[in-house]
């Protein structure tokens, strides 16, 4: 906002402003953070239900946790510095990250508090977080549904067309029309899924950070092409109005993304915790709902799609062959979310990461190319 007020007003340097400030910020702080939470004793213990996995992670214990503070930290540096805080995009993704990095906060707070005797080794219960994610997506749906009202273009057939109660398929330009019921429900089920896929794949060295990375480059560029005009009907796509602001939060993500990387890389110095992983993911799943590319965000989250699925998977098929009440039933992977089930089938953990990040470079291809198969 410093920087729009000033009259720099150029989004590209807005844009790259905003991710050199997020790198710099993570980068300058992170060293006296793992001092301050080493010091605290705020350390990682991997405990699982799998004797083996919990032998593979031993390495790992002690290691500080809560390093998500810095990206939202940084977040929130960088987009009120280069972001225009009169766009009501902006301010609902401010909201997004200072409420999702409190409850990830809580969260990792009540298990590191647990090795002190207190609180619970899960943490907040799932119904908890999951009752605040959902509270979350739904006043930011109607706001969003709301501020639409201002976006109306028309379509090539001469009808106006209000791309915020609209939906839209990858590989098909006309939009079906939603009702505020369905939007919300949409946005739900988009915020709600993007907040647990990246925290379910925040499970090794540099993986949700490497991932969230490539997602969030792709979506820089989805929300280039919708808030331009020129480029919105190149590519026959919504026309957004505002929502080219959004490439500085992606800017940002990014520049975070890469400074946490730096010490979060393998052998893991800090921990992304929830306070990392639930915002990134709400504010990925957000731009996906500001950009009306909610199942492009499938396509190019495909490492975090795959990490949900294999614990739905996984649980269902748990239950679903347990023979009786109080017997255990059988496994469809070694151990979910499905990134431990190639550690425990002998991969090293670097050697899990970087191959699950060029599947994350496969799927955001992907997801792009579906911008010119419309």
């Amino acid at each position: 906002m410093v920087i729009y007020l000033l009259g720099y007003k150029g989004l590209l340097l807005r844009v790259a402003g905003a991710g050199i400030l997020s790198f710099l910020v993570v980068m300058l702080a992170a060293p006296k953070m793992i001092r301050f939470l080493i010091r605290r004793k705020l350390g990682d213990r991997p405990e699982f239900d799998h004797a083996d996995l919990n032998q593979l992670t031993k390495h790992k214990s002690n290691t500080p946790t809560m390093g998500g503070v810095l990206i939202v930290m940084a977040l929130f540096a960088a987009v009120v510095l280069f972001a225009d805080l009169g766009n009501m995009y902006i301010r609902m993704a401010l909201l997004a990250l200072v409420w999702l990095g409190g409850l990830g906060a809580a969260d990792d707070w009540i298990k590191l508090r647990y090795a002190a005797g207190t609180g619970t080794r899960d943490g907040l219960k799932m119904w908890e977080k999951m009752l605040f994610q959902i509270g979350l997506a739904v006043i930011l749906s109607i706001f969003i549904y709301t501020y639409g009202k201002e976006s109306r273009i028309i379509d090539e057939a001469g009808r106006p067309v209000n791309p915020a109660h609209t939906f839209y398929f990858p590989f098909k330009a006309q939009p079906i029309a939603l009702s505020l019921s369905v939007y919300i429900l949409i946005t739900v089920v988009t915020l709600v899924g993007a907040c647990n896929a990246v925290n379910l794949t925040d499970g090794m060295d540099g993986l949700a950070a490497g991932c969230t990375m490539t997602v969030a480059l792709v979506f820089l560029i989805i929300a280039e092409v919708t808030g331009v005009a020129d480029w919105a009907r190149l590519f026959r796509m919504p026309l957004v109005a505002g929502a080219a602001e959004m490439t500085v939060l992606c800017g940002a993500v990014l520049g975070s993304c890469v400074g946490f990387l730096w010490y979060n890389a393998h052998p893991a110095q800090v921990f992304m915790g929830d306070a990392g992983s639930q915002p990134l993911g709400g504010l990925l799943g957000y731009i996906a709902v500001v950009t009306r590319q909610e199942l492009v965000l499938l396509i190019a989250g495909g490492v975090f799609a795959m990490e949900a699925i294999s614990v739905i998977l996984q649980i269902g098929y748990f239950k679903f062959t347990r023979p009786a009440k109080g017997l255990p039933g059988r496994r469809l992977f070694r151990c979910a979310p499905v990134h431990h089930h190639f550690h425990l089938g002998g991969w090293a953990e670097s050697k899990v990461v970087i191959r699950f990040w060029v599947l994350g470079f496969i799927f955001a291809a992907l997801a792009l190319a579906t911008l010119k198969m419309r």
